[in-house]
């Protein structure tokens, strides 16, 4: 209740914005009434000056520049300096709106005190007041006023106008009266001065009147004042929705620096600059490595707090530079070349201040726009010193790589291959290469691995740890496992229809197939077009996989092991929850991954290791694999301590399908017996 009444009678607070909205709006209207009054005074000064050389006004000239002249002038003037004053603000060539607010005060002030000096000279003539009505109507409602103020304003000039004519009485009237008062008697004259002191006194019609406009006047003001006041209201509800627009197109909304869309066309004007020394600038790709894992074990809020700290870190660390986060935890910058290094160096040093009980570092990656490339798009500018940044993120003592030629071959491949995949596909370039899985009883297949391999018509056989990582990072790698997953079942129908041997395959899955396509049904799908038993396919999820997307995953191996197919942990002991992982999901058979094994010979613990997971998995009604065995010594630990299964170079390393079958045909390996038939039961 008491806010509405403060929000009616203008009490209530204002913001600056608004504040300075009224303002304006009053110095607009000030133009109009200083030139409607410049215009009526110069007039009526020019009428009373005609009408005194004509000889039409009787009384002495002293009379006129008492009552009129000095009153005209004085107007005159207030509204010329309040013309002069309201167009300077306009042109903005003021910026003091408390000068503004006084002349305001002071024009309408003249104005009141002109029309009453005028009003109570016509008043005594007979005449209408209208030049005090008029300059009210001009104060009050012309110009925006708070409602209590205006309420004052007509007050206290109603009440002088009102005291000044109160003992007034018009001219006609008291000739009236008084004529022939000599021809009266005492108590005829007594009678008629009594009635001019009754006559002195206001109407009841005069009274009614005054009132009538000072209330009429009143509602107008405050009409105007919260019409004007909603206008303020709404346009600058639209003010602050333009700025919240403008600001998230250029600013990052989490780290409050500026974002990749402000960064592409500054940068771009900043690289067409005349001025601008473009041998000695550099491109800087940021990247806090283990923020995924600070993330996870802190939860987002922490995280978002790290993010915005690191940005204001990086933005204070390069005064002067344009810096902006390009996604997630990555930031870039364009800045001088020339003590870049040291200043990367010293940020590297602070974030570990930020680290808790996690390892954090920041990598960082450059690109230096020299030569043919110097008018090159800031966006593969960026990308380029991302590249460079992504090729040191797995190795612990660099932090800094700058883009050369040799990273620029790298990053040609990778460009090769994401464009060419689906081309290599459709021409038979990915082919599947299977290495044996044996058992540690007899040493037969038991199982193979599929592996994908790319022999390219261009850069020959590609390494699978490069294609692989990047058709991952492209979000492409369900295309690369579907086709293995079809030429897996296509080789299996092939060796039914020959009548040879075929041993179970297990198919490495990746997190992302699980994401990007339905990877459970396809494979139901190309299994029933090829007539494959579902005991000839195991399906390979890498630890790491699991500690994402948890629920869709875990959906995902329930449709798996109801429809038949057996599901492996690959690579277990790679991740940072091996535990959890076991704890929470069901798999068929638990693979160990090579890392293991690789300090055997020298190592202690990798022996006592090996055999309590080994006694763990029995314990979980698991099969025991593991891969990487290269020695001997190494398969005959793995055969002492119970593990069934063993994969590695010591058998063989992966080949295509033929090789393998010479292999076998030659007796350098052998197929378990349950497999060396030809059978589909």
């Amino acid at each position: 209740m008491l806010q509405k009444l403060l929000n009616l009678t203008g009490l209530n607070r204002q913001s600056p914005y608004v504040k300075q909205y009224i303002y304006a709006s009053n110095m607009r209207s000030s133009i109009v009434m200083s030139v409607v009054v410049i215009v009526l005074e110069i007039w009526m000064i020019v009428r009373m000056t005609r009408m005194w050389f004509r000889g039409e006004l009787p009384n002495p000239f002293t009379y006129y520049l008492e009552k009129y002249y000095i009153n005209y002038f004085l107007l005159l003037s207030a509204g010329l300096i309040m013309l002069i004053y309201a167009l300077l603000f306009l042109r903005e060539k003021t910026k003091h709106p408390w000068v503004g607010r006084c002349m305001m005060y002071a024009f309408s002030a003249i104005c009141i005190y002109f029309g009453i000096n005028i009003s109570v000279g016509d008043y005594t003539k007979g005449e209408q007041m209208l030049t005090f009505l008029t300059m009210e109507l001009f104060v009050v409602c012309l110009l925006v006023w708070r409602p209590v103020v205006g309420f004052l304003i007509l007050t206290v000039s109603y009440g002088i106008y009102v005291y000044r004519i109160s003992g007034l009485m018009p001219v006609s009237g008291a000739y009236s009266v008084l004529k022939n008062l000599s021809e009266l008697t005492p108590d005829e004259t007594y009678e008629k001065l009594q009635a001019v002191r009754a006559a002195t006194g206001l109407s009841d019609a005069t009274q009614i009147n005054l009132f009538t406009m000072w209330l009429s006047t009143l509602l107008f003001c405050v009409s105007n004042y919260h019409m004007t006041l909603n206008q303020a209201i709404k346009d600058e509800s639209l003010e602050e929705a333009n700025r919240r627009l403008s600001d998230a197109s250029i600013y990052d909304e989490l780290t409050g620096i500026h974002n990749m869309f402000f960064f592409r066309s500054e940068a771009e004007k900043l690289i067409g600059y005349v001025t601008t020394d473009r041998d000695n600038i550099v491109f800087l790709y940021f990247d806090i490595e283990n923020f995924k894992y600070y993330n996870e074990k802190y939860g987002f809020q922490a995280g978002n707090i790290l993010l915005r700290d690191v940005a204001k870190l990086i933005e204070d660390s390069f005064p002067g530079s344009l810096v902006s986060r390009f996604s997630d935890d990555h930031f870039v910058v364009l800045t001088r070349y020339e003590g870049s290094s040291d200043v990367i160096s010293s940020l590297g040093e602070r974030i570990h201040g930020y680290q808790k009980d996690l390892h954090l570092d920041l990598k960082c990656g450059a690109y230096r726009p020299v030569g043919e490339d110097a008018d090159l798009d800031p966006s593969v500018a960026c990308d380029r010193a991302r590249f460079a940044c992504n090729s040191i993120k797995r190795h612990y003592k660099l932090n800094y790589q700058q883009y050369d030629k040799q990273l620029e071959e790298r990053l040609r491949l990778k460009q090769y291959i994401t464009n060419n995949l689906d081309e290599a596909i459709e021409k038979g370039h990915i082919e599947v290469f299977y290495q044996p899985i044996v058992s540690t009883a007899d040493s037969t297949i038991v199982s193979l691995e599929a592996l994908a391999r790319w022999r390219d018509p261009v850069h020959g056989l590609l390494p699978p740890g490069l294609f692989i990582e990047i058709l991952e990072e492209h979000r492409q790698i369900h295309k690369l496992d579907q086709c293995i997953i079809e030429q897996v079942c296509r080789d299996y129908r092939k060796a039914m229809d020959e009548g040879l041997p075929f041993a179970p395959v297990s198919l490495n899955f990746s997190r992302l197939d699980f994401e990007l396509c339905d990877i459970v049904g396809f494979l139901q799908e190309k299994a029933a077009q090829y007539d494959v038993p579902q005991r000839y396919l195991d399906v390979e999820i890498t630890e790491s996989a699991l500690t994402e997307q948890q629920s869709l995953l875990q959906e995902a191996m329930r449709k798996l092991r109801t429809a038949g197919y057996k599901v492996w942990l690959d690579d277990f002991g790679s991740g940072y929850s091996s535990l959890n992982v076991l704890k929470d999901y069901q798999f068929d058979v638990l693979k160990i991954d090579m890392k293991f094994l690789s300090g055997f010979e020298q190592n202690s613990k990798t022996r006592p290791i090996l055999d309590n997971i080994v006694h763990l998995t029995r314990q979980l009604h698991m099969i025991s694999l593991t891969e990487g065995v290269e020695t001997q010594e190494q398969f005959e630990f793995l055969r002492s301590i119970g593990c069934e299964r063993a994969q590695g170079y010591l058998f063989s390393k992966p080949v295509p399908l033929a090789d393998l079958r010479v292999r076998i045909a030659k007796g350098e390996l052998q197929i378990a017996e349950a497999y060396a038939q030809k059978t589909e039961s």
